[in-house]
């Protein structure tokens, strides 16, 4: 049977794949772009029928259908990877959770049954090639890894998915579908690259970019920082740059168009950009089509530690909400409010610091405004309670605001207050001077 006829047979509506999901079902919806929509949208219809089914995936661009049903919460949760900006409100308003995971781990927990295997798996694919291949996009995650162990896969298939080339696990063939669902075609969910750099977001992107030499290795966080700093990259001299990264985002796109990109001196996967996913605008999924210099790759390949490492001056560029006196880092949460996830940031703290030549750097602005209009430090005595420590104090390299720069490591604990507070607003050194004594962490010969 050729692969055009085998399509045609397993070929249906999406109300009739996703008729077999039974109650008490783990559904997998894949990963970012390569959620549903029409399989999603048809499973909402079947909310009546169903109960305690629950729904897998991560980074989100808009609310599933299944959580925006009457009653939703009786029939059905949705458990979050990793949460975007959508996800964080749903953890307030739907019956959502957040499963606090170290990303390059994901595809193992599926693998060996530390978490629940989905017995469901409906993901959106770009069309299937001539060999019988669905790419899973810009999503190779720990997709390969979901569909292992799952008895039913359903493929959505959307024209607009690039077609995403991958060293492996990137695509999935005919032969393990069970079925196939042609959607509406949507466009993909964006993520704006943001508004143009603030003027903190240059002077901190500019203290990294002087650390940053020919020939280096990079990955970059999302947020506004470290597009900052990629846009700097681009109007700079630096040449001969690679990519490793976990998430593939539009500045990427820049650097690889002002021809600062070409991957020439990296140690493994030469002139290949690797990433685990990617997300961003139009214009960066239409980068990454059939792009060969691209290489879309499983997540415990791209922030695998022992990979990371093997690459000479790997430099890991990522945000934070805030840094206590000891150097605990704290990526994801404001107090007990999760905002994202420790994702890889771990791993490429960690990973860039084992590099020959390489450097992490955590980056944030000195300060941040609530909602009441009062100015807070990000540099704090303690993280505030229930606030989660993404990296621990031993892993903390450098650390930048826009006044300055510090390296922690091997630094004792009354160093790391004085380093720190150097980099703090000016307007709250005196009463972190004051917290750092009553921790014990400040000696009279330091500098005030």
């Amino acid at each position: 049977m050729s692969f055009e006829e085998e399509y045609k047979q397993k070929l249906t509506t999406a109300d009739e794949a996703v008729k077999c999901v039974r109650s008490g079902d783990w559904v997998d919806y894949g990963w970012c772009v390569g959620t549903p929509e029409a399989l999603d949208k048809a499973l909402a219809k079947r909310a009546d029928e169903l109960v305690d089914v629950n729904v897998r995936g991560g980074i989100l661009f808009h609310v599933p259908y299944i959580m925006q049903v009457p009653d939703a919460e009786k029939h059905f949760s949705y458990n979050s990877w990793h949460m975007s900006g959508v996800e964080r409100k749903m953890l307030t308003t739907t019956n959502a959770y957040f499963a606090p995971i170290k990303y390059s781990e994901l595809p193992s927990y599926y693998r060996i049954n530390n978490a629940t295997p989905s017995r469901v798996v409906m993901i959106q694919v770009a069309p299937m090639d001539k060999h019988g291949y669905f790419s899973f996009g810009p999503s190779a995650s720990h997709l390969g890894a979901v569909c292992e162990n799952a008895e039913e896969i359903i493929v959505e298939v959307n024209k607009n998915m690039p077609r995403c080339l991958g060293g492996h696990e990137s695509e999935i063939h005919i032969s393990k579908v069970s079925a196939i669902v042609e959607g509406d075609n949507p466009p993909l969910g964006e993520m704006p690259a943001g508004g143009p750099a603030s003027d903190v977001d240059k002077k901190v992107a500019q203290l990294i970019v002087d650390e940053i030499p020919n020939g280096a290795c990079l990955q970059l966080g999302i947020g506004g920082m470290p597009n900052a700093v990629g846009s700097l990259i681009a109007e700079s001299d630096l040449k001969d740059l690679s990519v490793h990264t976990e998430m593939y985002v539009d500045a990427f796109v820049d650097l690889a168009m002002a021809g600062k990109i070409n991957g020439s001196k990296k140690n493994i996967d030469r002139y290949r950009q690797v990433y685990a996913f990617g997300a961003g605008t139009k214009k960066l999924y239409d980068y990454l089509d059939d792009n060969p210099e691209c290489m879309s790759a499983p997540v415990d390949y791209t922030n695998d530690v022992r990979v990371i490492s093997q690459i000479d001056n790997f430099m890991s560029i990522n945000n934070a909400i805030d840094i206590d006196l000891y150097g605990q880092v704290n990526g994801e949460s404001a107090g007990t409010r999760q905002i994202s996830g420790a994702g890889g940031q771990q791993d490429f703290v960690q990973g860039a610091y084992l590099s020959n030549g390489g450097k992490s750097f955590i980056c944030m602005s000195s300060t941040f405004t609530d909602k009441k209009g009062v100015v807070h430090s990000r540099i704090r005595p303690t993280l505030a309670e229930g606030s989660i420590v993404t990296d621990t104090r031993p892993q903390t390299m450098y650390v930048v605001t826009e006044y300055g720069k510090v390296n922690l490591k091997g630094l004792s604990a009354w160093e790391r207050a004085e380093a720190l507070i150097s980099i703090a607003h000016p307007d709250f050194r005196d009463q972190l001077i004051k917290d750092a004594e009553k921790l014990r962490m400040w000696r009279t010969s330091n500098k005030r």
